[in-house]
């Protein structure tokens, strides 16, 4: 019997217990992670909890990508374990990547005994420290006593608001001290109370919504996190108002729905730079105007008033000056904005019409459409993931990335029309994130079928996860664009610093290539395909989509060449967009 449903008689239990049992009170399921010595108590209790399934990944980066990745997926928290000293430290870029795109992670950590803190003692660090500046809440904990208290408090907070990361280190003889049992007295790990919109403010934004001719709702990653896609459909639908999704929010709103014009910014289609630069009203939604979104940010959407929704209040005004700023949930204030644009319709006399402003949305996107040119030198990574998105389509299917250039094409060549259906590293831009996050979905979603899709570098980075899908069989499918090289640096180095190719090309015309991509997939148990012609692309996708007993890998040889397109250069205006080296459209 476990320990939470004994009887109501005094008992004492483990530092290690109470944090299992605290993350089985706030419904967790899956912990990724690795023991060692400082956090054993913690394993050495896990049998004590069959609720809760761990799964040991390779590394502990993995295990923070895959709890990010089990949390983008479902919108619960992602939980990873790790020891003290290297573990802990190897958790830094993970817990750096969900603090820029506002995942739930927990992370427990092991330390050294608290009588050793500050000696310098075999595989100590000051993690809490460490992970100070990129995570909502870090405490070390050394005693028993305080363990449910802090791991409670960690859980709320990672859930809170604007969801993050949050740290929780225990030392070794607070997980294995003792502590009188009264779950009654420990925290609730619960969430706070999202922020509600302001009625006033509600007011005033459906004014501007209303008397605008060019408005645009730019959508961020905030609209998924508070599970408000049904909102901002009802929102865009009342007012006939275009939308674009950036690069976190791909699938809020359905890339098939005719309102919607693709994604914005550096990498984003024509029609959606194009009509934040020419909007007299921009409606951000859960969306913190990134550089990568924004180009030169004094120069952005330069005639609009703007209309800010967040739940982190620090977002507002701090990078561009709002004309209303709302602090609220983006599910909250979606709902309210709309119920009170469709209250003021009805006290009009004369009905509104976006005529004008959609024939020159329209005319953009005929003439602009996203596209690609054959280059001559071998299968187009391109056509790759155009044909992937098209035969493994559905709700049923999600799809992670890597960083690199096929993360830009994954964005631009599947239609996603999905919330959570789309997980990769915006903010933080992590090589290596695709495997890891994609084994933490199918470990959270065992029916779906999950699909990582990345690059020949950010696949190195952390290609032993393979094993640990092996283990724990999760038939992930793993696409690896192989075009041997850094495809996006090199693009810059082609771009940018006169084709100055500088260590990004990851082959040798003298040597073999290293790895055998399939080779080393075949070793940790894989199925293998091989791809290096256009008509192997859909019989290869096919076959892995069937299998279900093991994860398939498939190398796509792919042109070296190939460019993604459009591109905003660094550090200029949108308005400088190019869809071809030196070719901009006219707009």
């Amino acid at each position: 019997m476990d320990v939470l449903t004994e009887s109501r008689s005094p008992r004492r239990m483990s530092g290690a217990a109470a944090a299992l049992s605290m993350l089985e009170r706030a419904g967790v399921k899956l912990l990724f992670g690795i023991p060692g010595g400082a956090n054993l108590p913690l394993y050495q209790t896990l049998s004590e909890f069959p609720g809760l399934r761990h799964i040991l990944t390779r590394h502990e980066q993995g295990a923070g990508h895959a709890a990010s990745g089990h949390a983008q997926a479902t919108g619960t928290l992602g939980v990873c374990l790790a020891t003290s000293g290297p573990g802990a430290t190897n958790l830094v870029t993970a817990l750096m990547d969900a603090h820029m795109d506002s995942v739930p992670v927990l992370a427990i950590t092991g330390q050294v005994d608290s009588s050793q803190l500050g000696t310098a003692a075999f595989q100590e660090a000051d993690i809490c420290s460490i992970v100070a500046p990129i995570t909502k809440y870090a405490v070390e904990v050394t005693r028993a006593t305080d363990v449910a208290d802090a791991v409670g408090e960690a859980i709320r907070c990672a859930l809170s608001g604007r969801p993050g990361p949050a740290l929780v280190s225990i030392t070794k003889d607070a997980l294995a001290g003792t502590v009188q049992f009264v779950p009654a007295s420990w925290p609730d790990p619960c969430p706070a109370e999202p922020p509600q919109p302001t009625p006033a403010l509600i007011e005033r934004a459906a004014e501007l919504l209303l008397a605008a001719k060019r408005p645009v709702l730019y959508v961020g990653g905030g609209v998924i996190k508070a599970d408000a896609a049904a909102p901002l459909r009802e929102l865009a639908e009342t007012l006939d108002v275009p939308v674009v999704t950036t690069l976190m929010a791909r699938g809020a709103f359905p890339d098939t729905h005719r309102q919607h014009l693709g994604m914005p910014g550096m990498h984003g289609t024509v029609a959606a730079v194009a009509a934040l630069q020419a909007a007299d009203l921009v409606i951000a939604a859960g969306a913190r105007f990134d550089d990568r979104v924004t180009g030169k940010l004094d120069s952005f959407a330069p005639r609009a008033a703007v209309v800010h929704i967040d739940i982190d209040n620090g977002e507002l005004n701090r990078k561009r000056r709002a004309d209303v700023a709302l602090h609220a949930d983006c599910h909250a204030a979606l709902t309210a904005l709309t119920d009170q644009v469709r209250r003021s319709m009805l006290a009009r006399t004369t009905s509104r019409g976006l005529g004008d402003w959609w024939e020159r949305l329209d005319s953009w996107r005929s003439r602009y459409p996203q596209g690609y040119q054959d280059q001559g030198d071998g299968l187009m990574p391109q056509y790759v993931i155009e044909r992937l998105g098209v035969l493994t389509a559905g709700p049923g299917t999600v799809y992670t990335t890597g960083v690199g250039q096929h993360q830009m094409w994954a964005s631009q060549f599947i239609q996603h029309n999905y919330p959570r259906a789309f997980v990769n590293s915006g903010g933080a831009g992590t090589m290596g994130y695709a495997l890891p996050a994609a084994l933490g979905v199918q470990a959270a979603l065992p029916d779906a079928e999950v699909w990582a899709i990345d690059g020949d570098g950010s696949f190195a980075m952390t290609c032993q996860e393979l094993a640990t899908c092996v283990h724990a069989d999760l038939p992930v499918k793993v696409a690896v664009l192989n075009n041997a090289s850094l495809g996006m640096v090199r693009q810059w180095q082609d771009l940018f610093h006169e084709q100055n190719f500088v260590e990004t090309d990851l082959d040798s015309p003298a040597k073999p290539p290293s790895p055998d991509i399939t080779a080393l997939a075949r070793a940790y148990g894989c199925a293998v395909h091989r791809c290096d012609h256009p008509e192997e692309v859909d019989r290869a996708v096919l076959a892995a989509s069937a299998i279900r007993d093991r994860p398939t890998v498939i190398e796509f040889v792919v042109s070296k060449s190939a460019m993604v397109w459009p591109m905003v250069p660094p550090g200029v205006s949108n308005d400088e967009i190019e869809i071809a080296r030196g070719l901009r459209p006219h707009f």
